[in-house]
């Protein structure tokens, strides 16, 4: 049973695959996980590599009809100019940076970043009969009647990974907490959806976010004992 299992998970859904969508999800997976891996290192690698792995996740995305990733993908690939170029702005060597805890301020921003982000996700859902017509409006009906499991875990999803991008752009400590908790919803997410290879990636995306959080933090940590005994 348990082979089965594993094979209707992660073998099956590729049978009627292409080897050229087989080969981008395999290289949108291997350039994540880098992306991840500079994350860590604090390291503006994280911003070339992410770029290209979310261009691919855009047109995957797409054609799996995850609307929410979808779209959130493409903020990914907006975001992560932005985040460039403010982590080059901040780097002394241009390669690395420093990292802080959210402000107070910050964590407001973020509060409405992910209710707006759910309420749009929800918007497109609702439309979802009529987008997927072509907008034709025959026999259509719109509503949330249709949503499956995935596509609510999608709208959740999108909302963290957005909080999380942005206070990664930010350079700031807690965006490792979104990446864990959106890293792990997702996991079933895509292997209800027949992404296989992509539920693999996020379970290691989820382990590599927890080492970027303990990371990040001891960085910080170790960057304030040696600012506090440089004034000692």
């Amino acid at each position: 049973f348990a082979v089965m299992n594993w094979y209707d998970l992660f073998i099956k859904p590729y049978e009627s695959a292409s080897a050229e969508q087989i080969s981008l999800e395999a290289a949108g997976t291997i350039l994540g996980i880098l992306s991840v891996y500079f994350s860590i290192k604090k390291n503006i690698w994280v911003y070339p590599t992410g770029i290209a792995s979310t261009m691919i996740y855009v047109y995957i995305l797409l054609v799996a009809g995850l609307y929410g990733d979808f779209l959130i993908n493409i903020y990914y690939t907006v975001m992560s100019v932005y985040g460039w170029i403010l982590w080059k702005k901040s780097s002394k060597d241009h390669v690395h940076v420093e990292v802080s805890w959210t402000t107070k301020k910050e964590w407001l921003t973020a509060s409405v970043l992910f209710v707006a982000s759910a309420v749009f996700i929800l918007i497109i859902y609702y439309f979802k009969p009529t987008i997927d017509s072509y907008f034709s409006g025959s026999n259509v009906e719109a509503g949330l009647a249709h949503l499956d499991f995935a596509n609510w875990l999608d709208v959740i999803t999108t909302a963290i990974f957005l909080v999380g991008m942005w206070l990664m752009a930010k350079r700031r400590i807690e965006n490792w907490i979104f990446w864990i908790v959106g890293d792990f919803i997702s996991i079933p997410m895509y292997i209800y959806k027949g992404l296989g290879i992509t539920s693999v990636q996020y379970l290691v995306f989820t382990t590599m976010a927890v080492i970027g959080f303990i990371t990040w933090r001891n960085s910080l940590q170790t960057n304030n004992k040696k600012h506090h005994e440089k004034y000692i």
